[in-house]
C-alpha cells in the first residue's frame, strides 16, 4: 500500500462495491459485514478503503477507470445472457433496464 498515492481507485470487485450492494446484502441477510480497511483495486494496488469510490466522477486512477468500464460492460452482457434463460426471476424489461444502467455507468467510467 502506497501512502503517497493521491489517486482515488475502484475496488477490484467493482460490481460488489458501494452502498447499494451493501444494502442488498443487509436486507437479504439482516446485516452486512464491516467495510474492510484495505482493499485490492482494479489496478492491482492495495489501498485504504477510504481511497476508493464506485462513482465514476470520483475515480482518478486511469487503470481503475478502465477496469470499472470493462466490468460494467461484462455485467451488462451477463444480465442480457441470463435474461434469455427460462425460469429467470426477472423480466426481459427489467434485464434490459439493468443492462442499460451498466452500460451508462461504463460510459461514465470511459469518459
Amino acid at each position: 500500500m502506497s501512502q503517497a498515492d493521491p489517486h482515488i481507485h475502484v475496488e477490484q470487485k467493482v460490481m460488489q462495491a458501494g452502498a447499494a450492494f451493501r444494502n442488498v446484502i443487509a436486507s437479504t441477510l439482516g446485516g452486512a459485514p464491516d467495510a474492510p480497511s484495505v482493499v485490492t483495486t482494479g489496478c492491482g494496488l492495495q489501498v485504504p478503503y477510504a481511497m476508493t469510490s464506485p462513482r465514476p466522477e470520483s475515480v482518478t486512477c486511469l487503470a481503475c477507470r478502465e477496469h470499472a468500464h470493462q466490468e460494467h460492460l461484462r455485467y451488462a452482457e451477463q444480465v442480457e445472457r441470463l435474461s434469455r434463460m427460462p425460469g429467470m426471476p426477472f423480466t426481459g424489461d427489467e434485464a434490459a433496464k439493468a443492462a442499460q444502467w451498466a452500460r451508462d455507468v461504463a460510459k461514465r467510467f470511459a469518459g
